[in-house]
């Protein structure tokens, strides 16, 4: 039997076929029970899709009148998806990707459910993208993003929880201006209404989003754009470190013990270069401990000395 994704593409293909499919030979035609089309049915009916149903012993199915569907069948996360992998190739400095990527969005965005098409032309229209050369990013909700995004076209002020860079967390109380993907992060440009000023947010920290029902006028952003906005708020931050050191290890060894959190390169058969950024020293030590090598320090400065420090530490608990 074929799996639910494509049992469901298949089901709405079949619907566009024949306008009326009595639900017994569409069953057949799929090669399912009569319970597993009714659950598929409410599956197309969930993404958006007009499926109508007809009672009695002859009934069946139809697209509802006047409809005329193509076959994309994708839920929430995958219309967010779509867009959020279009937007950046769109920005694509390979040559005939951009206006490609462009013309894509457009079309798809136009088959899709009416509910699903709200969600992605909201991010897509709120979305400013800006070049930057940053660190990954951490996972950000599908459903947090949209509802931000939302939020900003429909100029409505939003309620959410964030947790800032130290762990602690406050409720925010915001008017949403523009999403910003910058780099492989996403922030939300808002005015902040208990503290009275602009912020940007990011989106990963966010939780929780949910507007007030009531409008706001627009206020002027202190900045050309919400992009730039951002990028200055980033460059008055400290710069994190760049940890270099020269580790006694096999690469494949240092690989599989610390790789998730750097990147290896090999120098010889019993050597290996291991690189790392981070905005605090103490869990780059954390991580060379788990190496169970020797290593030499290479930089910064600053980690040769944390090292020193956390093996006095150590060296005063075995006294």
């Amino acid at each position: 039997m074929a799996n639910t994704s494509s049992r469901t593409l298949r089901l709405l293909s079949l619907l566009q076929t024949h306008r009326y499919w009595p639900g017994t030979e569409l069953a057949e035609r799929l090669g399912v029970s009569a319970r597993t089309l009714r659950r598929d049915i409410d599956r197309l009916r969930e993404l958006g899709y007009p499926v109508e149903a007809r009672r009695g012993v002859d009934g069946g199915y139809e697209l509802a009148a006047g409809a005329s569907l193509p076959p994309l069948v994708i839920d929430d996360e995958e219309a967010v998806a779509l867009a959020v992998g279009l937007q950046a190739a769109a920005r694509s400095a390979v040559e005939g990707v951009a206006e490609s990527s462009v013309r894509a969005l457009t079309k798809v965005a136009q088959v899709m459910p009416a509910r699903l098409r709200r969600q992605v032309e909201a991010l897509r229209a709120m979305t400013v993208p800006a070049e930057w050369d940053g660190p990954a990013g951490a996972g950000v909700d599908p459903g947090v993003l949209t509802a931000v995004a939302l939020a900003c076209r429909d100029g409505e002020r939003l309620r959410f929880s964030y947790t800032a860079a130290g762990g602690r967390r406050t409720d925010r109380h915001t008017e949403p201006h523009r999403l910003v993907c910058l780099g492989r992060r996403w922030y939300l440009v808002a005015y902040d209404l208990t503290r009275h000023d602009w912020r940007s947010f990011r989106v990963d920290r966010l939780a929780a989003p949910q507007g007030d029902g009531s409008r706001f006028r627009p206020r002027d952003l202190p900045a050309a754009d919400a992009a730039e906005f951002v990028r200055s708020g980033l460059e008055m931050l400290p710069r994190p470190y760049r940890v270099e050191v020269l580790a006694d290890a096999p690469a494949a060894v240092a690989r599989e013990r610390v790789g998730r959190w750097c990147t290896v390169e090999e120098v010889d058969a019993g050597h290996c270069r291991v690189r790392m950024t981070s905005d605090s020293l103490d869990w780059p030590v954390m991580a060379l401990g788990v190496l169970g090598t020797d290593f030499r320090v290479l930089g910064p400065p600053e980690l040769l000395e944390r090292v020193r420090d956390w093996g006095a530490r150590f060296g005063r608990a075995g006294a």
